[in-house]
């Protein structure tokens, strides 16, 4: 009998301290909008669906979760809404704010640019990546380092840009009849706004470019609602919460959160990967099977692609100092949580996991406002644009604004160094330390193979960030080989930020300058004034012809820095206003009142960045200020001297006259301490697969406390007619905290994990072999399928064309005699299924796996015969997999 286990999420009590996270979707999933918005603003018509379908850029998922959530009635004491008044406000999965009316040629969807016949103020528009070659581009060996900030302060950027917003990209290849591929035209045509080429170069005439996903019913989409004009144009989504609430750790929907948490943890961790560590700290785990592999395996390795880091932002394996800071703050969350836990026995895990997210989303913000901000805007416009908290405004829109997401925000592509520098303890250069970056992009094995963490954040305390100069803007790492994975081609990041702005009909520079209460620039005199070059206004306007027509990115790069600040005074100008937005539109602000008491405020105020580094890392000096560049070792402090806060402000404990004292704590669950209207409770609530049983809730009184405490009872999920965990070819078996779907051979568990499918596999003989003991390590029956492996002991992440090289190899060498179906093994969580597993490879490189019931796995390579070689992969030490499953 095959088993497999898993876990579901029930309704449990939400403390009263602190509410849920702020998830908006149109996905089916967690939407925190109440009905009577949600009715009155989204529904839409069953006839309506197969016509949103024919749009080009609408998926049909998108589309199927609009017409459910629109006839979902949401129950607002589970999903209450951040913004009480304005629930969609900085919601995931919105619309991007507007600023200004979009600018398109037709004013409703194109973009300026789509028809090249089009003249502005009397010019044509020029094509992007002529933009990119004779203004933006410069070599990798033109760089000039920033004498006062590290290379952290771009991470950080890059980083909390993840934290508040992603623009999905229309879907595709489209369904027939629905638009065009974009992989194979040059024409634009929805959903596609190709990049062109000069005609002159060598290769393909245009690099693909899909448009960004139109809000449902808004530009052409307006047709199928009666509502096609000038009056309702294109707009964007964001798919991120707006908030700086750690939404790269947690993730923006309450899906992505269930698959980041660790929910067999009694003190509320996440999910850290089980087949690596990183001197003895943990990795952020792989993306699970059923995603496909996006990211590049190691040299030698079988398949194009190997699977990514799981955060709670898709892009955390974008490149090395990216997933180094994910992994980071994936430690700190455990850290905390596992601190909090041992400060107060009696919380849930729940409650330990709630708690640590509100620090660490708290931290996020004083970074970022405290510490950042400042030092790209400089000290006069920060106070210009930001200025001191005032506390919470509720008449404020935090929602991400498209210009802030598409142009302004992007200033730091120009702050990107050409190369990964890693160092060793003593801050050298760290072996193959001299990375271009285009060897690094979307290459977790980097951190997992070359030194982990360490090396890489050292590197971003101690090396300078790329300054942004006006003849040096964008690398040709950038440029010309972005994104390189094989050799299908490259991408220009210059040319698809500025093709993103048209594409999201961004208003040119003049018209944000205006709207920042700055001068239009009518002549070449004024260009250059605003730039302090004559060289590049020149450049510029021999391209554009008129200051208007100039993209806004372009012209906010090329404006000269304010004074002690990283921008020109229009991205100053931006940046500040989204950010002040971020902060006074945040109801859960950390200095908020009641978000925090007043000893926690004092205690966060302490810590810093780096404090952090020196928590979660091996460095033992760092420069205080993580975000200026230091000398080592004069410039770096033991962490013994960098301050942090004391968590002994979070410690809940009864007064010292109280009559009631704590209960004891509760088996499978705990509770917290509140107080409401000067009455003290405790609030209860259960870990993950149990319910309560009991009051939710204890009053104390002068006699103690006015009820007997709830006990926690384990869920029978077996039991649900409505939404049955197991489909019905398993049979679902109860356990405590969960269940398990089993089938029976030859079937086993599908991809889903409650659906049985048949296994299709055959034993390769070894007469020398047999099954190993529950625990150590052994050979025994190797197995090799066609496809994908089925068998309970097989990696489920295995690539693509491992399995495949596995399936040939088999069929190459099938005279085999003994060849049979192999034996079934129970495979639970905690126990080693005991199989030892062959793939017959054309290398003899040992790829990590990890069995989905537990256990690390060992391999080694083997010849049985001098045609088949085999690599044996062998189960060790099944105990800490529980969590991976």
């Amino acid at each position: 009998m095959v088993i497999i286990t898993r876990r579901i999420t029930r309704r449990k009590h939400v403390s009263q301290r602190r509410e849920q996270p702020r998830y908006g979707t149109w996905s089916g999933q967690a939407m925190r909008i109440p009905s009577s918005a949600l009715l009155s603003s989204f529904y839409i018509q069953k006839t309506h669906f197969a016509k949103l379908l024919k749009i080009g850029d609408t998926e049909e998922s998108q589309v199927r979760g609009i017409v459910e959530a629109s006839r979902l009635l949401v129950d607002e004491s589970i999903y209450a809404a951040m913004r009480r008044d304005h629930p969609r406000w900085g919601a995931s999965n919105t619309a991007l704010a507007r600023w200004l009316p979009p600018a398109y040629e037709d004013g409703i969807s194109e973009p300026r640019g789509w028809n090249p016949h089009f003249l502005y103020r009397g010019f044509p528009l020029p094509p992007v990546r002529e933009v990119t070659r004779r203004i933006i581009h410069a070599s990798n060996e033109a760089v000039t380092g920033d004498d006062r900030y590290s290379d952290l302060l771009t991470a950080w950027g890059q980083y909390i840009d993840h934290d508040v917003a992603f623009t999905p990209q229309s879907a595709g290849p489209p369904a027939p009849g629905a638009g065009a591929d974009c992989q194979l035209t040059c024409e634009p045509r929805s959903p596609c706004f190709p990049i062109q080429l000069p005609a002159n170069a060598a290769g393909p005439a245009c690099l693909p470019f899909h448009r960004s996903t139109a809000a449902c019913g808004t530009g052409t989409q307006g047709a199928v609602f009666g509502n096609l004009s000038a009056a309702n144009p294109r707009q964007q989504m964001n798919g991120l919460t707006s908030f700086l609430d750690a939404s790269t750790v947690y993730g923006s929907s309450a899906a992505s959160e269930r698959r980041l948490r660790n929910w067999t943890s009694a003190e509320g961790l996440l999910r850290v990967n089980v087949r690596y560590r990183d001197a003895g700290r943990a990795f952020l785990p792989f993306a699970p099977p059923s995603a496909p592999p996006a990211c590049a395996p190691p040299p030698g390795a079988p398949g194009a692609r190997a699977p990514c880091f799981l955060a709670g932002d898709g892009r955390a394996s974008e490149v090395p100092a990216l997933a180094a800071l994910h992994t980071l703050w994936l430690r700190e969350h455990n850290r905390l949580a596992s601190a909090l836990k041992a400060l107060n026995a009696h919380w849930s895990a729940d409650t330990a996991y709630q708690e640590a997210r509100k620090v660490v989303g708290a931290l996020h913000q004083i970074i970022t406002l405290r510490d950042y901000v400042p030092r790209i805007l400089g000290p006069e416009a920060f106070g210009r644009h930001v200025g001191p908290y005032r506390g919470y405004d509720p008449s404020v829109d935090p929602s991400v604004s498209n210009v802030f997401s598409t142009a302004a925000f992007r200033f730091g592509h120009a702050t990107i160094h050409p190369l990964v520098r890693r160092l060793d303890a003593r801050f050298q250069e760290h072996p193959g330390s001299r990375l271009p970056l285009r060897d690094a992009f979307f290459r977790p094995w980097r951190l997992l193979e070359e030194g982990g963490v360490d090396p890489v954040m050292r590197g971003l305390l101690a090396r300078a960030a790329k300054l942004q100069v006006q003849d040096q803007l964008l690398n040709e790492e950038l440029t010309e080989r972005l994104f390189v994975l094989s050799d299908a081609g490259t991408l220009d990041l210059a040319s698809i930020n500025l093709q993103r702005g048209r594409d999201h009909g961004l208003p040119g520079y003049n018209e944000w300058r205006q709207f920042c209460g700055l001068s239009r620039l009518e002549t070449r005199a004024d260009l250059g004034a605003a730039t302090a070059n004559g060289s590049m206004a020149d450049r510029i306007l021999a391209l554009y012809g008129h200051p208007d027509n100039i993209d806004v990115w372009l012209g906010g790069l090329a404006e000269s820095f304010l004074p002690g600040a990283r921008t020109g005074p229009l991205f100053a100008c931006l940046v500040g206003k989204q950010m002040k937005a971020l902060r006074d539109g945040d109801r859960f602000w950390w200095e908020h009142h009641g978000v925090f008491t007043e000893a926690q405020r004092r205690e966060l105020g302490r810590h810093s960045l780096s404090r952090v580094i020196c928590d979660n890392t091996g460095l033992t000096h760092v420069p205080r200020d993580a975000f200026r560049v230091g000398q080592w070792p004069q410039d770096f402090e033991s962490c013994d001297r960098i301050p942090g806060m004391d968590l002994r402000a979070w410690r809940e404990a009864p007064p010292p006259d109280d009559a009631c004292g704590f209960p004891d704590n509760v088996e499978n669950g705990g509770f917290l301490l509140c107080n409401e209207s000067g009455r003290r409770l405790l609030v209860f609530s259960c870990r993950h697969g149990f319910q309560l049983q009991g009051p939710e809730q204890l009053t104390c009184t002068r006699r103690g406390w006015d009820s007997q405490p709830p006990v926690c009872r384990d869920i029978n999920e077996c039991e649900d007619g409505v939404d049955p965990p197991c489909h019905a070819s398993a049979r679902c078996k109860n356990t405590k905290g969960g269940f398990r779907c089993e089938c029976h051979d030859p079937h086993v568990p599908g991809e889903d994990g409650r659906t049985c499918v048949e296994q299709t596999f055959r034993m390769l003989a070894n007469p020398k072999s047999s099954l190993p003991p529950v625990e150590g390590e052994g050979e025994g029956p190797s197995w090799l399928g066609r496809g994908k492996p089925r068998d309970v002991c097989a990696p489920p992440d295995a690539p693509a064309g491992l399995a495949e090289q596995v399936a040939n190899g088999f069929l190459r060498n099938s005279d085999h005699k003994n060849a049979r179906k192999p034996a079934s093994h129970e495979g639970t969580a905690g126990k080693s299924a005991g199989n030892t597993l062959s793939f017959a490879r054309s290398t003899d490189r040992c790829p990590e796996m990890r069995n989905p019931n537990g256990g690390y796995v060992i391999c080694k390579n083997k010849a049985i015969t001098a045609s088949l070689p085999v690599t044996i992969f062998t189960l060790k030490s099944p105990r800490a997999a529980a969590d991976e499953t």
